[in-house]
């Protein structure tokens, strides 16, 4: 993001090691050999805990993270680095620069983090044997894991953030802050709105946070299914966390400023966090498939180490997902402009508010973009289809019934969210009106994370088992 005096830095040059030309060889084979160790050593623990039930502990759930960290660790840094030895091409792209200090910075941090865990985990193993297998649970398990990657990519992208307003030439002037002009509402109208939004916030955040607690408390949850909404549930509580907070502020106090930095980390938990409902309403699709198609086998199928890893993918790609179009967006300038037409920092508005050639930025789009938006709407279309043909092969009143009612108001906010999605990231530009944006983003990022709760969660008996044992357990204790 800068203005039309600045004089952009394409490449930097890595000296490399200071060795001699004619150790180069032996230099190269050597830290060859160390990566290949690094590399095979870790995935052999990794697939010795995968295939052996019996390392299906704590311990070794952690240790596996660990493997996974050092070997991405590696792969950040010592190829490219063995790439200069053998080529003596020392050059490296500016987003090739930042993009490795982010993940470098990221195992860097994911690797402390994961150290400190393991030694809790052995702590409770050595202190406390006997409450050891109550304490380290696998929701505990997971809860660690999932903080430490979440601490560690918020931690990388601070530093990049920050780095990226420092790597420019003197003789530019950046833009320091934009203007949210939040929705296109009366003066006199604006406590209405307040009110709504404010509700419909609390209705999200408290909504799902009850979904989190009800799964947690009761172990009847602890399947699956209920495993995959927890995560849903936390990724609706972000998704809507990190707009509507910031738009009820504005509309309180009439401040529309948004500093530089604030609206690029804005507009990458968005894309972190719209990502990963995709993702996870596509692997709750896949599990409901299972679960109706292969009932015998769901257990086999479905087991903790694939559920685990399917979060997991989901929270990598969806990284590197909103890692790529917040860099390339960095690399854009703006010229006197800086009012955003919309209550949050959305890419697509950026984009058409920049004075850079934007190519590239729309090919990632709708090329990277697309496809991800594609593979898990195919996934959860499929999925609906197939339990269809299931259902209609017996058919029964109550059944289809009941079948209707359930994948109808799925399909329902399935077709919102995609449809809005589809609207404002591919199609916007063939809307003749702003109003039909702004209403379109706040279908996909108000609306639809407070619907799930209800839809996929507390219309479900099990989750209304357990919230009645819960108020029951509530009450007594009063």
């Amino acid at each position: 993001m800068r203005r039309e005096n600045q004089s952009s830095l394409s490449e930097f040059l890595l000296l490399g090691l200071p060795i001699q030309p004619e150790h180069q060889g032996v230099f190269f084979a050597l830290f060859l050999g160390v990566y290949l160790i690094t590399v095979l050593g870790n995935l052999l623990i990794l697939l010795l805990i995968r295939l052996d039930s019996r390392l299906h502990t704590p311990m070794y759930f952690f240790l596996s993270h660990l493997a996974f960290s050092d070997v991405s660790f590696s792969s950040v840094t010592v190829p490219k680095m063995l790439v200069n030895m053998q080529t003596q091409d020392q050059s490296i792209p500016y987003a090739g620069c930042i993009a490795q200090m982010y993940f470098f910075l990221l195992f860097v941090c994911l690797d402390n983090f994961l150290l400190a865990v393991m030694a809790y985990d052995r702590y409770m193993a050595i202190c406390q044997p006997l409450h050891y297998t109550t304490i380290m649970r696998e929701g505990l398990c997971v809860l660690l894991v999932a903080g430490s990657w979440f601490f560690s990519c918020v931690h990388a992208l601070l530093h990049t953030l920050l780095l990226s307003r420092l790597m420019k030439r003197e003789n530019q002037s950046s833009v320091s802050e934009f203007l949210l002009l939040g929705l296109p509402i009366r003066p006199e109208q604006q406590g209405v709105f307040f009110a709504l939004f404010l509700g419909m916030y609390l209705t999200t955040v408290l909504g799902n946070l009850l979904i989190i607690l009800l799964i947690r408390l009761d172990l009847r949850l602890h399947t699956p299914m209920y495993f995959f909404l927890s995560h849903l549930a936390f990724t609706d509580v972000s998704f809507s966390s990190v707009t509507i907070p910031k738009m009820l502020m504005n509309m309180h106090t009439q401040q529309q400023s948004i500093l530089y930095v604030e609206c690029l980390s804005q507009m990458y938990f968005f894309i972190l966090f719209g990502c990963l409902d995709n993702f996870l309403l596509a692997v709750m699709a896949y599990d409901r498939y299972v679960a109706i198609w292969q009932p015998l086998h769901y257990t086999t199928v479905m087991r903790q180490e694939l559920c685990i890893s399917l979060v997991a993918v989901s929270w990598f790609f969806c990284c590197i997902h909103a890692l790529l179009h917040t860099l390339l967006l960095v690399q854009l300038y703006f010229c006197a402009e800086n009012t955003i037409p919309n209550f949050f920092c959305d890419l697509p508005v950026l984009l058409k508010m920049s004075c850079s050639d934007i190519s590239i930025n729309e090919l990632v789009i709708f090329t990277e973009g697309g496809m991800l938006f594609i593979l898990p709407l195919s996934i959860i279309l499929g999925s609906y289809i197939h339990i269809g043909t299931i259902v209609l092969r017996v058919p029964s009143t109550k059944r289809l019934f009941k079948a209707f009612s359930t994948c109808g108001s799925h399909l329902f906010v399935v077709s919102l969210y995609y449809g809005t999605l589809a609207g404002v990231y591919f199609f916007s530009s063939l809307w003749d009106s702003n109003d039909k944006y702004i209403v379109a983003s706040v279908i996909y990022a108000v609306v639809t994370p407070m619907l799930n709760p209800f839809i996929y969660s507390l219309r479900n008996r099990d989750i209304k088992r357990a919230l009645e044992i819960f108020l029951n357990r509530a009450n007594f204790l009063k």
